[in-house]
């Protein structure tokens, strides 16, 4: 079933080879027969946060592999790829305890971006990104709780989906924050990416719906510092092509929120200071749903944390104790947020409306960038994600090429439960955007 590398000086070559992409390399072939299966002859890699019999879950740390024992069965979101068709070639790097939007891991090395080599690849699902980017595998799983598959996947130029919250089992998958815990999942192609998708959300095959509507929130594409011309702008000349303008509606996404969503009261900060950089009711989304994320990662960790007193990597480390402190102040309040969230957005959307953000607010951070600089970075990243987040609706992020030489990508989000048509949708859209894509970096310049 498994061979595993001998030596360290294998596992060192892979590294240096492959990116920096893999913690261990092994072979696991598709258990039944290799003829009509939707995966056959696909290759994938599998974060390390993915249980796989025979084999140490690592979670980025090796304090938290020296006192863990073997996996004893696999993952079912594994096994589904398998039984598809798929054959595994390894796990990937990620960062430690999945803690990290950003993708550099202390311990590991981190993964190199094939992009742009001098730019972190992304958190927390770094290797699985790179190795998708890098061409070393047809696809990846990640796991993507408050951005880990989002980030990397619009810093690597690779589509990455993130489901409905509770699609996809998270059984076998170390948790980090349940409320918010998702396996998803890079491709480079549309075709893939919906391959991958139907095999994991045990989806019928189903001809495309067309868009209701699709909602630019305007407010949102001012938080990045990419010109919107290279960002909103292909999308809307796409739509406009496939469905007619009169699908395209215009949204404050912030007022929205903060007018339909009345528990983010003790959220919002009364400061100014914020304002400038972010958009206040977002920030308290993301407030929330950090806070959440916190109690929960402490529940689920604190007490290996406080006993193993792990080596952990600048940033993480602190993130990891600050969750330590957390109480239940208010965690109560961010479900009444959860819940109000999702029943807003679906007013906004309803069945077949799609949302449409910037993934990040801008291209990825240059390698070992000191944190307090990016704080506001982060800051707006997470106003961004919390949306996908806190609803639990399914999102995608679509690269858009490159501008200044840097990746740029959109994100388009539907319905919660409404997988297949957003898996669909990118499908239909994804040739004539790359077409739209081409025209704007030739003007662009």
């Amino acid at each position: 079933m498994a061979w595993h590398p001998s030596g360290s000086l294998v596992t060192d070559m892979a590294r240096d080879s492959d990116y920096g992409a893999f913690v261990e390399k092994f072979l696991l072939q598709p258990s039944s027969s290799p003829h009509e299966l939707p995966l056959n002859s696909l290759t994938f890699a599998v974060k390390d946060i993915f249980d796989v019999d025979g084999y140490v879950t690592g979670l980025g740390n090796p304090d938290w592999s020296r006192t863990h024992a073997a996996a004893t069965s696999t993952a079912p979101a594994v096994l589904a790829v398998l039984r598809g068709g798929a054959t595994c070639i390894g796990k990937t790097v990620m960062d430690e305890m999945a803690y990290s939007i950003n993708g550099e891991n202390i311990h590991y090395g981190t993964p190199r971006n094939p992009c742009v080599p001098d730019r972190v690849p992304g958190g927390s699902s770094s290797g699985s990104a790179v190795a998708v980017g890098a061409k070393l595998v047809d696809f990846a799983l990640g796991t993507d709780t408050g951005g880990s598959v989002r980030v990397p996947a619009s810093y690597c130029g690779i589509l990455g989906f993130r489901p409905s919250h509770d699609a996809i089992s998270t059984a076998g998958v170390i948790p980090m924050a349940q409320s918010f815990d998702t396996v998803g999942w890079f491709a480079r192609n549309p075709v893939i990416l919906n391959r991958v998708g139907r095999v994991l959300l045990n989806l019928p095959d189903v001809d495309p719906v067309k868009p209701t509507q699709i909602i630019i929130a305007e407010d949102c594409f001012q938080l990045s510092t990419i010109p919107s011309d290279r960002v909103s702008q292909p999308l809307i000349k796409s739509v406009e092509k496939l469905f007619g303008g009169h699908l395209l509606k215009h949204a404050i996404l912030g007022d929205y929120v903060k007018d339909k969503v009345p528990s983010l009261k003790p959220f919002l900060s009364g400061g100014k200071a914020d304002q400038e950089h972010n958009i206040p009711s977002l920030a308290a989304l993301s407030s929330a749903m950090r806070l959440l994320q916190r109690y929960e990662f402490k529940i689920n960790h604190g007490e290996w944390v406080s006993t193993v007193k792990p080596d952990l990597g600048p940033g993480i480390s602190e993130r990891v104790w600050e969750a330590l402190k957390t109480t239940d102040v208010n965690v109560d309040i961010c479900h009444s947020v959860k819940t109000e969230l999702r029943a807003a957005l679906i007013a906004l959307l309803g069945d077949f409306g799609v949302l449409a953000i910037p993934t990040v607010p801008g291209p990825p951070p240059k390698l070992q960038t000191d944190p307090a600089p990016l704080e506001t970075f982060r800051a707006r990243a997470f106003s961004l994600l919390s949306i996908g987040g806190v609803s639990g609706f399914c999102q995608v992020s679509i690269p858009l090429g490159l501008y200044d030489n840097l990746p740029v990508a959109i994100s388009l989000l539907a319905k919660h439960g409404s997988d297949g048509f957003l898996l669909n949708l990118v499908k239909t859209l994804y040739d004539t955007l790359e077409k739209e894509v081409g025209i704007a970096e030739r003007t662009s310049y």
